[in-house]
């Protein structure tokens, strides 16, 4: 097949489509050479061929017929690889972002169930009297005068009771941690 001319690529960039499809015909399997050349990737190659041509196609208005048609259409396909392997990188860095993040929630989630449990086990560990006073006031708020009234004990028991507590459950969680 001859190479179309300036004529014939005057045409095409005037809407006619004979012309358009000769153009296509003539240049599709250099372009897809050279593309598979950069993609390593026929399937893709293939998509962009297309793509690029449907492109020139629509901008066909500002092609202009006198420059090298072939260079235009090379440029064209080389210039969209590079885009396809900026997306790609940028995918790749994204896949690896969120894995990565994924993986820190997963590791932080485990970590906070750790602690969780070594509390847990850590506040099991008290006599019932002292998990009593610190179930009271920690988790239902109650004051130590509330408290003291509530068990009918001291409000300085209370306290007292709780430091202890409080104590055991550094000691034993800080140990625990080391």
């Amino acid at each position: 097949m001859t190479c179309p001319d300036e004529n014939t690529i005057r045409r095409a960039t005037q809407g006619d489509a004979l012309a358009f499809a000769k153009l296509y015909n003539h240049y599709k399997m250099p372009a897809l050479r050279f593309t598979v050349s950069l993609l390593k990737d026929e399937e893709e190659a293939e998509n962009m061929v297309q793509d690029v041509f449907v492109k020139i196609w629509v901008k066909r208005a500002h092609i202009k017929p006198e420059y090298n048609f072939n260079s235009y259409l090379f440029a064209c396909l080389r210039n969209m690889a590079f885009d396809h392997f900026k997306k790609l990188e940028k995918s790749e860095q994204l896949r690896r972002y969120y894995t990565e993040a994924a993986r820190m929630a997963e590791d932080e989630k485990e970590e906070n169930e750790r602690r969780i449990s070594m509390v847990q086990a850590a506040v099991d560990s008290l006599s019932i009297k002292r998990k009593l006073i610190l179930k009271l006031n920690v988790e239902e708020g109650k004051s130590y005068q509330e408290i003291a009234e509530f068990l009918r004990i001291s409000k300085n028991t209370v306290k007292n009771q709780l430091v202890k507590a409080k104590q055991i459950l550094r000691e034993k969680v800080d140990f625990a941690a080391v």
